[in-house]
Order: C-alpha cells, then sequence, then structure tokens
C-alpha cells in the first residue's frame, strides 16, 4: 500500500500547487514522473511495483482509451470535416514515413537488432500523444486547422500503429504465422476493422441513448457523467474483446458519440477526462519510479542518439514530406512536425512487448523510455514559449485562421 499512500501524497501536491506549476511551465505529466523518479531513490527502489505486473499495463491502457475519447468528443466535427486534408496527410505519408525513418535508424543505432526487432522499435515510437501537447491542441492563440490536425492525428496514429506494432512482435519472437504481407493485411483489417466497428456501435448507441433519455427526461442529473465513462469503456471492451484497437475504438467511439449525443454530450465529459487524467498521473508516476530508475544502467550514446533522432528528425522530416503542396508555410511544418510528441501509446506498447519478453526487451525499454522522458520534458517545456512564438508570427487572434494556412 505505500505506492498508493505516496501516490495520493503525490496528488494532492501537484493539485493543490497547479496553478503556480503551469505558470512556470511545468506539466502535471513532468511534475509525477520527477515525483515517482524522487519517490524511488529514497525508498531504495522498494515501492512493491514491477513492469511485469499486467495491472501497470491496464492502468496505462486505461487512461490512454479515456483522454482519446474525450479529445475526440471535444472535436469541433463541423471543422473537421472541412479541414481533413492535413490530418489525413499526416497519418496516410507521414506515419508510414516517420516507421521507415524510424527503422532505419534503429538498424544504423542498433546494428545487434534484427530486422524485426528494428521495426518493432520504430512502430512504438512512432505514435504521438496531444495529452503531453495539451496547451497546443486547447490554446486558442494556436489556429484551429493546426489544433484539429494534431489532435486528430494523436487519436488515430496510434490505433493505425498497432498491427504493425503486433506484427514485427510476432516477427521478432518468431511466433508469426504465414507470409509477412499476409499477416499485415489481416493485422490490419482485424485491429482496424473492429476497432471502427467496436467504437462505431459504442458511440452511436451511449449518444443516441443519452440523447432521448435527456430528453424525455428518464435519466437523473448524477446518472450522466458515469454513463458517458461507459461508453468509452464499452467501446475500449469490445474492441479488444473482439480483437481490434483498443485505441482506435476509443477516439472513434468519442467522435461516434458527439455526432449522435449532439450538444446534450458537452456536460458530461468531465468525469471520463478525470477519470483518465488520474490514470495518466499514476502512469507517469510509476513510470518514473519504475521504467526510468530500470532503465538508467543500461542508457548508452546509441539510445540518447536515438531518442534525439525519433523526436526530430524521425518526426519532423515526414511532418514537412507529408505537408508539401498543403500551402502550410515552413514555420507552420516546423511547428506541426516538432509537436508529436510520444507518451502513453509508447509506453503501453514498451510494456506489452517486454512482458512478451522480446529479444533485446533491455534495449527496447531502455530506448522507449528515454524518448518518452525527453518527450515528457522538451515537449512540456517548449509548448508555452513556442506557441507564443508562433501565434506572435502567424497574427492569429483566439478562434482564427491566417491566410497561409489554406486546407486542401
Amino acid at each position: 500500500m505505500i505506492a498508493v499512500l505516496l501516490g495520493a501524497v503525490v496528488l494532492i501536491l501537484v493539485s493543490a500547487f497547479s496553478g503556480p506549476l503551469n505558470r512556470s511551465g511545468i506539466t502535471s505529466a513532468m511534475a509525477f514522473v520527477f515525483a515517482g523518479v524522487l519517490t524511488a531513490a529514497l525508498l531504495g527502489g522498494s515501492l512493491g511495483l514491477s513492469l511485469e505486473t499486467s495491472a501497470v499495463h491496464r492502468v496505462a491502457e486505461l487512461a490512454l482509451v479515456f483522454l482519446l475519447f474525450t479529445d475526440a468528443a471535444h472535436l469541433d466535427l463541423a471543422v473537421l470535416r472541412r479541414s481533413f486534408g492535413w490530418p489525413g496527410r499526416l497519418l496516410a505519408f507521414g506515419l508510414p514515413l516517420s516507421l521507415l525513418l524510424g527503422f532505419g535508424a534503429a538498424l544504423l543505432l542498433f546494428p545487434e537488432l534484427s530486422l524485426a526487432t528494428a521495426f518493432l522499435l520504430s512502430a512504438m515510437l512512432c505514435a504521438t500523444d496531444a495529452a503531453l501537447g495539451h496547451r497546443v491542441v486547447e490554446d486558442q492563440a494556436v489556429p484551429g486547422p493546426v489544433r484539429q490536425a494534431l489532435n486528430v492525428e494523436s487519436g488515430l496514429n496510434d490505433g493505425l500503429a498497432v498491427p504493425f506494432f503486433l506484427v514485427s512482435l510476432d516477427l521478432s519472437m518468431s511466433t508469426l504465422e504465414g507470409s509477412v504481407p499476409s499477416a499485415v493485411a489481416a493485422a490490419i483489417t482485424e485491429q482496424i476493422g473492429f476497432g471502427l466497428l467496436a467504437g462505431v456501435v459504442a458511440g452511436v448507441v451511449g449518444g443516441c441513448l443519452l440523447r432521448t433519455a435527456s430528453r424525455r427526461g428518464w435519466i437523473e442529473a448524477q446518472w450522466r457523467q458515469p454513463c458517458t465513462l461507459a461508453v468509452a469503456l464499452g467501446a475500449y471492451a469490445a474492441a479488444v474483446s473482439l480483437g481490434g484497437s483498443a485505441f482506435l475504438a476509443a477516439f472513434v467511439a468519442g467522435l461516434a458519440f458527439r455526432r449522435a449525443g449532439g450538444a446534450r454530450t458537452d456536460d458530461t465529459l468531465g468525469f471520463t477526462a478525470e477519470t483518465g487524467n488520474i490514470l495518466a498521473a499514476a502512469t507517469w508516476m510509476i513510470f518514473g519510479a519504475v521504467a526510468v530508475l530500470a532503465a538508467l544502467p543500461h542508457i548508452t550514446w546509441q539510445v540518447l542518439a536515438y531518442a534525439v533522432l525519433s523526436l526530430t528528425a524521425v518526426r519532423m522530416l515526414p511532418v514537412s514530406a507529408a505537408m508539401a503542396g498543403s500551402g502550410a508555410s515552413w514555420q507552420t511544418r516546423a511547428f506541426m512536425g516538432w509537436f508529436g510528441p510520444r507518451g502513453l501509446a509508447s509506453v503501453v506498447f514498451a510494456l506489452l512487448a517486454y512482458e512478451r519478453g522480446t529479444p533485446e526487451a533491455v534495449t527496447l525499454l531502455t530506448t522507449v523510455v528515454v524518448t518518452v522522458g525527453l518527450s515528457v520534458f522538451a515537449h512540456g517545456l517548449s509548448a508555452g514559449p513556442l506557441v507564443a512564438a508562433y501565434s506572435r508570427w502567424s497574427g492569429a487572434g483566439p478562434g482564427t485562421q491566417p491566410p497561409p494556412l489554406n486546407q486542401r
């Protein structure tokens, strides 16, 4: 119970000082990671937690599910319909290019890795996490199309990365049945197909039921928030049961829930969002207390080099290439390229691979931990200054779209 007690104390302190921390540019993820490292160091690492514990994996997974659901449910669907070109470019071109560049960097820096394991590392780190760039996707000083593109990209790319992660995981462990192309096609069909199905059904049914119940006065006020949480949880459970991507299902369920429920869903998302935030806080503290300390003895210059490349060239060059011809200026392409933080999705992938006993598991885990750790602090600290600088350059007022940001 010592881990629970310490977690509660840290949560109270971070909550109490959240205003000063936020004004100083310190995000909650940074605070919880630091608190986890400090607590474990002071106690000699005796928190009674292990990366092999399935509960740790489940907490991180559910945190991401609830946050993806609420992010999607907050999206402005009218703006998204008019400007899907940018997130479409990031997903259709940027994501595959990031996978390939990350694969090449892994082969160059870790020649001892097999081809499958090198690709597995790239797959674990290609998904972005809007929660770590929370300031960017919510700040009205950032033009709407940029915020929408980054939010939609981060919501969907974790689900799209899952088939490649699973196939490369099986290949690295020599458990793949059939040829690689057929396995990739089957994984994509299953993960994306069942993920979409679970998300659409849960979101539409939940949204329609909530709208009808609210209109007819069937639902009491105190049950509106738990009802929404159950919709997100239902999408997750259905996707996992069917063999689909839980992350894709959560994001699609949020979109469908907003569409089916309309404005009546606006005041029902708070509890789901806060549940995701609390689970994310627990994940980041465990990350600092267990994963960071476990990785420290294994950090090499190759690990550091890959982490830096993953957050810069491996992310920014594909974004720039994907946005070519879109009308976006180089400043916009650089801004969007930098704000592709690695977070909860990469942590979940790394935990799953570590549980499975993947070859070179220590190297993979260390690289993911270092990359995510750098991302937590680099993207958190740079969000405020870069948003201010980009806003001054674009001349964008709250909610406006500057002329250079044409959607094609």
